[in-house]
């Protein structure tokens, strides 16, 4: 590697940590925030929340990288053209296909990087994560336990509790039951306690009473009692995490099991094989959106007002070449044999990057030749 593809080489990192960093916090604290505000009406502590926030990473950067790396390419590019180093590179006998070169390194980084989250990272975080929201929606404490609050954790079901004590009792708590149109029963209890017996968990409720409303005769029946115990288990979602979607299955696993995976997602195998491709697809794009970057700038010849139209026509066939990834992954689950289908945005951004350097390299193509005067 030589000295100018070093150099172009370490600007695209930098480059392209800066835009990358930029663009996961931004979309990160969006996610963020809605999942903030869901497990904080749950009652989850900070720890649950930052353990539910770190898995949702991942993800977050698999979507960034690439629109990074096309961010990074592009402000190489337009820097390198306004400082007039490109020019003075190009002086000394660099093609635009040979300064491509540096930006193919930097692809293949990208890509390195891209097929560690797409194949490992991201299925296993997905998994972890569905697996975590599964046991916090098991937590019958996480969903009633609330101070001061009334809790409908079901339909026909109004939970009060006044007070929460350090040792886990619960003070002066109102239970209300109308799920039942012809009879509504509220529970009121000066002590209670949750108490988890097998599978199930029961409210013990100490020193209280029953009131009974039956709604043909509009009578009142008033129970006291010394203890008693009433079931909420199945008043909560059980959060059952099911069984898994593509998003939580591994590559190698959607690979080699494709017909298990297919059964056990109830989805066809054309569906699991459009989705390994469209995984490397997703890892692919990312040598796909440095070219796309630095090729759309590379049209034109040096300007003092910049090289806006070309950062423009950039992002105009970065769109149309996304469309095309969502095109083509739709075609590719339609028929096993179709799977190519799933690589069709990665193939017509290479040709369009291909074309884009045939026509920076010979910009007579698109004027006219001057008349020869007899």
């Amino acid at each position: 590697m030589g000295r100018i593809d070093r150099y172009l080489l370490r600007q695209l990192v930098l480059v392209f940590n800066f835009f990358g960093l930029v663009l996961v916090m931004v979309y990160w604290i969006n996610a963020a925030v809605r999942l903030f505000d869901q497990l904080i009406a749950d009652g989850q502590s900070a720890s649950v929340i930052g353990q539910l926030l770190v898995l949702t990473l991942p993800n977050v950067i698999r979507a960034v990288v690439p629109i990074a790396a096309f961010a990074a390419a592009i402000y190489v590019t337009n820097r390198l053209s306004q400082d007039s180093e490109l020019v003075v590179i190009q002086a000394t006998g660099f093609s635009g296909r040979r300064l491509a070169r540096p930006f193919i390194y930097f692809g293949l980084m990208v890509f390195v990087g891209m097929s560690l989250l797409v194949h490992v990272l991201t299925p296993l975080s997905a998994a972890v994560l569905n697996d975590r929201q599964a046991e916090i929606a098991r937590s019958v404490t996480a969903r009633i336990l609330a101070e001061g609050q009334f809790i409908e954790p079901a339909t026909g079901i109004t939970i009060y509790i006044r007070d929460i004590a350090p040792n886990g009792e619960l003070r002066d708590v109102m239970l209300s039951d109308m799920r039942d149109a012809d009879t509504s029963v509220t529970y009121t209890a000066s002590r209670a306690y949750l108490v988890n017996t097998g599978d199930t968990t029961q409210l013990v409720m100490v020193d209280g009473m029953a009131q009974t409303l039956r709604a043909d005769t509009q009578r009142l029946f008033v129970t006291e009692f010394a203890d008693f115990s009433y079931g909420i288990g199945d008043l909560i979602t059980t959060g059952d995490p099911g069984p898994r979607n593509l998003r939580q299955i591994t590559s190698q696993e959607l690979w080699t099991d494709t017909a298990a995976v297919a059964t056990e997602t109830d989805t066809t195998q054309a569906s699991v094989m459009a989705e390994f491709h469209d995984r490397n697809s997703q890892a692919l794009f990312g040598i796909v959106g440095a070219l796309l970057g630095y090729a759309t700038l590379m049209l034109g010849s040096f300007s003092r007002f910049g090289v806006w139209p070309q950062i423009i026509l950039a992002v105009v066939l970065l769109v149309v070449v996304k469309a095309l990834e969502t095109i083509g992954l739709d075609a590719a689950q339609t028929s096993a044999a179709h799977w190519p289908l799933a690589y069709l945005a990665v193939g017509v951004g290479l040709l369009i990057v291909a074309v884009l350097l045939f026509i920076a390299g010979r910009p007579y193509l698109f004027h006219r030749k001057p008349r020869q005067v007899a």
